[in-house]
């Protein structure tokens, strides 16, 4: 299926590589195949395999020195946005290569045979998952210092590069060696309410751990009954430029991480009037309605219909109990109103009003708002007009990216933020030149706060355990997927 596995550093540095099955005639170093797949990653140009100019043992340059008109063609097209590479792409040795990122690092693997890229795909999130199952976080400090255990985990997970074992349960009997906890850098859920646990505590491996010294964690000595709960909402909208809202959609999914001693069946209860489907004749009044749902194969659904409840017994690591999809109008949690004034033949005003709909108790947290400006433009200047309670409030012109970018740590609910910006270009704006401005991109995550209205009723253990007291700490997320306004 796979020819080799191989993990990368946002540096490209590799951290683990396994090799399954080598081509007949190659002799070349396996760090050289990695480079050329770093290389194209991370400078992605959008350049097709088999180009001229390229060499076609490694995807490597020619060394041939441009033409004068080369240069200057290579002079436009580097202004040119190509975006991100594809998962899936091939390079000029002949190989398919198909990679996932998680917390920066690069899953990738090699493939002479012609397979399903999906397959690949899902396989590489699976290892990622199980290695952040087993090590408790995903880092590259992480894994250079469990790299034995990772290997032993390999070993298990693909056997000739098929895959063989890939559930974080049933591997658990063929795993000997014990993670070794590395401690977390920064606390990130200082911003967040203090009542909730602390970022580290969900940071916690599924097997027995020890320290940097060889000795047992008082995680695995003395571990508590918890269970984490996570509602996380991912939102794509798309606005006009007066504002209203053109596309919506919501994708959401319940992913829990269970440290119960004993895996007890749980209960899991959801709103009592949430309907499936728009067309649903069991829609109560103004309940929450979402377009479809799936579950997790381990829930038994014999109660949903009636109670909206679900029972499993929660399997090992981070799962996620199910998906759901919500598109139609709903309250969005900011509204963006920009606006374009032409000056001068060669002056633009750019104002970019937004609105927090949300309510005041909640807030944006690491918000960001990206203006693509034209390739013309030589200068800008940004003014703000912020709110008191607005904190890390900031805004530049990013010269090399010709776009502007407004940031704010904390964006209070129930609020109005302005950014108002001043361009220059080289040249008079003609219609051309004004359809490169934009689209306005948001980014933005906010804590404890749902649109959907999708509730948990409760969640507790099915069968009455004397004495048995678990923790249970569930937390609500929003984060944008695609927060789009026309200009």
């Amino acid at each position: 299926m796979i020819t080799n596995f191989f993990v990368l550093s946002p540096r490209g540095d590799t951290v683990i590589a396994k090799t399954y099955r080598s081509k007949s005639g190659v002799g070349a170093h396996e760090r050289s195949h990695t480079e050329a797949f770093f290389r194209k990653v991370k400078f992605w140009d959008g350049v097709a395999p088999g180009t001229p100019g390229m060499d076609t043992t490694l995807g490597l340059g020619s060394g041939k020195a441009p033409s004068s008109s080369e240069a200057e063609g290579e002079g436009r097209d580097s202004a040119k946005r190509f975006g991100d590479a594809p998962p899936v792409f091939v390079m000029p040795d002949g190989y398919s290569y198909m990679h996932v990122k998680r917390n920066g690092l690069i899953f990738g693997c090699a493939t002479e045979k012609n397979v399903s890229p999906v397959v690949v795909i899902e396989l590489l999130s699976k290892i990622a998952k199980v290695f952040k199952d087993y090590c408790g976080t995903l880092s590259e400090e992480s894994i250079r210092k469990n790299f034995i255990l990772l290997y032993e985990l390999l070993d298990e997970l693909l056997d000739y590069g098929y895959p063989q074992v890939t559930q974080t349960e049933n591997l658990k009997a063929f795993v000997y060696n014990e993670p070794i906890v590395v401690t977390q850098v920064a606390d990130t859920g200082k911003m967040i309410n203090p009542k909730t646990a602390s970022a580290s505590a969900v940071h916690k491996p599924v097997i027995g751990s020890v320290d940097a010294d060889g000795k047992k964690t008082s995680l695995s000595t003395n571990q508590k009954n918890e269970i984490f709960v996570d509602i996380l909402e991912r939102l794509s909208v798309l606005f006009s430029n007066n504002g209203y809202v053109l596309n919506s959609t919501i994708d959401g999914c319940i992913q829990m991480k269970s440290y119960l001693a004993g895996n007890p069946q749980l209960r899991l209860a959801l709103n009592e009037d949430l309907a499936i489907g728009r067309n649903s004749s069991t829609t109560y009044g103004s309940g929450v309605t979402v377009d479809d749902i799936n579950f997790n194969d381990c829930v038994n659904l014999s109660e949903w219909e009636h109670g909206r409840t679900l029972s499993f017994y929660p399997p090992d690591g981070e799962f996620i109990v199910l998906n759901y999809r919500m598109t139609g109008e709903f309250k969005t949690p900011f509204r963006i109103f920009p606006s374009i004034e032409e000056v001068e033949p060669n002056k633009l005003e750019i104002a970019v009003h937004v609105r927090a709909e949300i309510p005041d108790n909640h807030f944006g947290a690491n918000v960001s708002i990206e203006v693509p400006l034209p390739q013309t433009t030589t200068a800008a200047t940004c003014n703000l007009v912020s709110t008191p309670n607005a904190n890390g409030v900031n805004a530049e012109y990013v010269s090399q990216e010709k776009k502007l970018l407004w940031t704010l740590k904390k964006f209070p609910g129930c609020s109005e933020q302005t950014m108002r910006a001043k361009v220059t270009l080289s040249g008079p704006c003609t219609s051309q030149i004004r359809r490169e401005i934009g689209p306005i991109n948001m980014n933005f995550e906010i804590p404890m706060y749902n649109v959907s209205s999708l509730q948990v009723r409760y969640l507790r253990i099915a069968e009455n355990m004397p004495g048995y007291t678990p923790y249970r700490w569930v937390r609500y997320v929003t984060q944008s997927s695609s927060y789009v306004c026309r200009l």
